[in-house]
């Protein structure tokens, strides 16, 4: 029987015989009997061939809540829950802006040096956003899960038209740049997998209600 860490791969010279590097989440989920193999898709990238490899597994029924942990995606703060904990604030806010400047002088410079280094930040940006989000995600899930708590989020569609009425045009970049709808995903798939009961809320005036009495009042900035 071969070793789950080898692969076979018929190419255009015949069958190669491939080994895996596996890192340990990828080989406890691989050789975890729970999970089923399904397709696989090699793709190769800066000379280097990955396999991706698809694996599913039926999501537990979910636990009945007792209340709910409302989850508000925003600007400074990627996620406030409806306890007041915020969520990769200031330091993911630092990050983002200063890449943003890099950016626009790569942009300006338009040489070819330039635009190599903007499509090797732009796959740099894309891993940053997915770890944050990731990391996001699973203190959300692991929170409603130990206060036995459905999550209401924010429902995203047409985010982009919501964002650009009445936003300065900064606040519209930082809304529009940042990956909240793979954040949600991302809260929505290790919910099912956790047994967390997840629904979708309408977005409006959830930044000014109370999660105490759920009084809701626009307070002008001085």
């Amino acid at each position: 029987m071969m070793s789950l860490d080898r692969v076979s791969l018929n190419t255009l010279t015949g069958r190669v015989m491939g080994q895996l590097v596996l890192g340990e989440f990828q080989r406890r989920h691989l050789y975890d009997t729970s999970w089923k193999i399904g397709g696989a898709e090699l793709v190769q990238r800066d000379g280097q061939f990955f396999l991706h490899i698809t694996q599913t597994k039926l999501n537990p029924t979910p636990d009945e809540p007792t209340g709910f942990l409302g989850v508000d995606f925003g600007i400074v703060n990627l996620a406030v829950d409806s306890d007041g904990e915020t969520y990769s604030g200031e330091d993911v806010k630092r990050i983002r802006e200063r890449r943003f400047r890099h950016r626009q002088r790569l942009q300006k410079a338009n040489t070819r040096r330039a635009r190599w280094r903007l499509r090797k930040n732009a796959r740099r940006e894309t891993r940053f956003q997915r770890d944050v989000n990731h990391c996001i995600s699973k203190k959300l899930v692991a929170k409603a899960k130990t206060e036995r708590k459905a999550l209401a989020l924010e429902e995203l569609s047409h985010i982009r038209k919501r964002t650009d009425h009445g936003c300065r045009r900064s606040q519209r970049r930082l809304r529009t740049s940042w990956a909240f709808r793979q954040l949600r995903s991302f809260v929505t798939y290790k919910a099912q997998q956790a047994g967390v009961l997840v629904i979708a809320v309408d977005p409006r005036n959830t930044s000014r209600t109370c999660a105490v009495c759920g009084h809701c009042e626009k307070v002008q900035q001085a």
